[in-house]
């Protein structure tokens, strides 16, 4: 495959993780400032955990974006409060997916009351970001999906496609996307080199309750990340290349799930960087 497209991508990546107490010493430890750290957020530990490891990395130094689930705020008040406190860290980008609190923890039930919120507040952070779904969303329907993207773009400057491991849907997918008229940069989401004990650890540490209902909403997404020699980031990558890569798709660049494999996953992206002559 040619291999500039692909170095740019590689180039390009932002690394998802989970604020657990051994986050921060992870990060600093093997993630190079120039790499963006994105910060999740679980219903069952709230919205908190996000913040705090989002503050301390960005006195760090690093780029940070913090997930803020609209299902996880409580009111205006608070979403004015949650904005005031990242942007004195001198966070200025934030992603806003709906969340999978159920119920909800206050008023929001989705994500474009808080992007709308967000724009009444004078836009206070110069990112904002959403999600995207390739593969089907398990209680979405795909036309409401894409729609929703659709009455966001006003208020966001990209989106966060979620999880696909199926090049063939994943190129598709940002075709459509592109017939609707959403010209928002995607940055694709992809697997780190996930080892499996590793994984079912790390679905352990989620908690019982939340580990179980990502299972069960994802359950093929942990089949083939579980499965031994089932997956591999870059096998991934070259079946997709030439999609990821054409002018029209508007790939911005790669947004690695780590599942908190922080080390292996920026051992990997250097590996095959120098493999690529990055």
């Amino acid at each position: 495959m040619g291999t500039a497209g692909l170095r740019a991508l590689l180039g390009s990546v932002r690394y998802e993780v989970l604020p657990t107490r051994a986050t921060e010493d992870k990060v600093l430890a093997h993630v190079p400032r120039d790499v963006v750290v994105t910060v999740t957020a679980s219903p069952a530990k709230g919205l908190e955990p996000t913040l705090d490891l989002a503050v301390r990395l960005a006195a760090h130094g690093y780029r940070v974006v913090p997930h803020v689930p609209a299902r996880l705020l409580r009111d205006e008040v608070h979403l004015k409060e949650v904005t005031g406190r990242l942007r004195e860290a001198g966070v200025d980008d934030v992603f806003v997916p709906a969340g999978d609190a159920d119920p909800p923890a206050g008023v929001y039930e989705g994500a474009l009351p808080v992007l709308r919120g967000l724009t009444e507040l004078g836009g206070p952070f110069a990112r904002v970001g959403v999600t995207g779904y390739p593969e089907s969303h398990p209680l979405i329907h795909d036309d409401i999906t894409v729609q929703a993207m659709w009455d966001k773009r006003e208020h966001a400057t990209y989106i966060v496609s979620n999880l696909c491991f199926d090049p063939r849907v994943l190129g598709q997918w940002l075709v459509r996307i592109r017939h609707r008229e959403v010209t928002l940069p995607v940055h694709v989401g992809v697997a780190g080199p996930v080892q499996r004990a590793k994984l079912l650890a790390m679905a352990t540490k989620i908690g019982v309750g939340e580990s179980t209902r990502f299972l069960t909403k994802h359950a093929s997404w942990f089949a083939r990340l579980a499965a031994p020699g089932g997956y591999a980031p870059e096998r991934l990558l070259t079946r997709t290349q030439e999609a990821l890569t054409a002018p029209s798709a508007g790939v911005a660049g790669l947004h690695l799930f780590t599942f908190n494999q922080i080390a292996e996953t920026e051992r990997w992206r250097r590996a095959l960087l120098d493999r690529l002559g990055g």
